[in-house]
């Protein structure tokens, strides 16, 4: 990266000057937009029936805000042919119709722009030849080769695959990490491609990508118009600045722990709290006093809705006790990519009431831990978990290191339970591992603080933060919540999740 901006200096690139040689204002401006929803047009799915030129028409219609034509197989003639009669479709709709690779074939039908890949002409050359009143975009996969499109004059970038995708066989995907590097560190705007749709197009947002170039979700739909609403659907959030926490678990009548805790503690932390309840139980207090479990088809209803409106930028997961919602769990979350997950595996209530048994225990184990970001067992679940007593901190490390070993996913074990009073340690799947200090406070009333230090590491998540970080704010958020000293029922009590800064 300090090679590249050295010889961007040497070579007295200005990004003032290309910008304002490389689109008209207005045409700029707009250009964000223009890219919300951008498809791209793939020959494989034209029958008889039902045209290149039909399905180009139903998606502008029905949404899309900008077309790129890409052709692989046929001869110059014949594309040049088609592209005309698709450029006509989109100019009577004010819609923006480029040329994926073909600067020439651009330049003779008088194309909106170009699109270009790493092994194309160079955005330079291009736009010697187009001239600064077209659209260039142009592929990268780095932050260097980002820099270096826009300082040779792209209007655009295309970022991706963002997910494994079957119309190009020569790519990789690149993590959205990356993505979001990309698109927060150039000035022009950045669109995602590769594999997007209706189920995992929402996975970017955070991303800072102003849209979405999709192929085979649009033009091998058997029903356009739907596929085009839902993905718009998914484009309206993109930027969104309210951040999304999900929890799913069970309800406490009592409202110190569960759904109730989860949510106080995502509202508490900033974040819009949604939930998916596994069960609702009878509990104050001093214990659990009766546990009802949904039905395994509400709880895929409950998930189905949230995901396919508005999707969670991370999920807590507590309480579920019974096999079968694990498994509609697991559905959910893999059919939707789900992303940030933080599991308390909850086995035992702090009143000493078992609220699962072995057999859901395991399915959980199988299924859901493995898609982690991390897990959060106290010291009697870590024991569980690894096989190991645990006597002492260095026990505890070798029990977060086989935790995570076995199930592929961060460990968070909490001290609190008679090794030491505060200390938590963190060991991650890269190998790291970082003691999270804690400050002791004098207070019996700790009901739901397994469930309130999860979903505050959530709230993190979805914000943006690092999980090291998550789990820092989440302990300093807790320390406040208990150090309140709120004093309710006749035995352990309630935290105060809204505990003023």
């Amino acid at each position: 990266m300090k090679a590249f901006i050295e010889r961007a200096k040497q070579n007295n690139y200005k990004l003032e000057f290309v910008n304002k040689k490389c689109l008209n204002n207005n045409l700029k401006e707009d250009l964000s937009s223009k890219l919300n929803l951008y498809a791209i047009t793939d020959s494989s799915w034209v029958t008889a029936t039902n045209s290149l030129n039909s399905q180009v028409s139903k998606a502008i219609e029905y949404g899309v805000t900008m077309i790129q034509y890409r052709e692989k197989k046929k001869s110059y003639v014949q594309k040049k042919k088609e592209a005309r009669e698709l450029l006509e479709i989109c100019r009577q709709k004010n819609v923006l119709f480029i040329i994926d690779d073909d600067v020439l074939l651009a330049k003779e039908i008088d194309a909106d722009g170009v699109h270009l890949g790493q092994k194309d002409m160079s955005p330079k050359k291009a736009r010697e030849i187009l001239g600064y009143h077209k659209i260039i975009g142009v592929t990268a996969k780095t932050v260097e080769q980002a820099l270096e499109a826009q300082l040779n004059g792209a209007d655009y970038l295309g970022v991706g695959a963002a997910f494994k995708t079957d119309t190009k066989k020569d790519t990789y995907i690149i993590e959205h990490s990356q993505i979001k590097k990309i698109a927060s560190t150039v000035e022009i705007p950045v669109v995602a491609i590769g594999g997007i749709n209706k189920n995992n197009g929402m996975n970017l947002i955070g991303t800072n990508v102003c849209g979405l170039a999709v192929v085979k979700e649009i033009f091998s739909a058997e029903n356009i118009k739907e596929a085009v609403e839902e993905l718009k659907n998914i484009t309206k959030q993109l930027n969104r600045k309210t951040k999304t926490a999900l929890t799913i678990a069970g309800s406490d009548s009592s409202g110190g722990a569960g759904i109730q805790a989860d949510l106080k503690t995502f509202n508490a932390n900033k974040v819009y709290g949604m939930s998916a309840i596994t069960a609702i139980t009878a509990q104050n207090t001093k214990g659990v006093f009766k546990i009802e479990n949904v039905s395994k088809e509400l709880l895929d209803s409950q998930l189905e809705s949230i995901f396919t409106d508005i999707y969670p930028d991370a999920i807590k997961i507590g309480m579920i006790a019974r096999e079968d919602l694990v498994k509609v769990t697991y559905e959910k979350l893999t059919k939707y990519e789900a992303k940030n997950i933080v599991i308390d595996p909850v086995m035992v209530a702090t009143s000493g009431a078992n609220l699962t048994d072995n057999k859901t225990i395991k399915s959980a184990q199988n299924l859901l831990y493995p898609l982690a970001t991390v897990l959060t067992p106290n010291i009697p679940e870590a024991e569980i978990l690894s096989n190991l007593k645990i006597k002492n901190e260095k026990d505890m490390e070798k029990a977060a290191k086989i935790i995570t070993q076995k199930y592929k996913c961060a460990t968070l074990i909490k001290g609190g339970h008679c090794i030491n009073s505060a200390n938590d340690f963190l060991y991650e799947k890269n190998g790291n591992s970082n003691w999270i200090k804690g400050r002791k406070i004098n207070n019996s009333n700790t009901h739901g603080t397994g469930c309130t230090l999860s979903s505050a590491i959530a709230s993190n998540l979805a914000k943006g933060c690092e999980l090291k970080e998550a789990i820092i704010l989440a302990k300093k958020y807790i320390e406040k919540a208990i150090g309140a000293n709120l004093d309710l029922g006749l035995g352990s009590g309630p935290m105060a999740h809204f505990v003023s800064e």
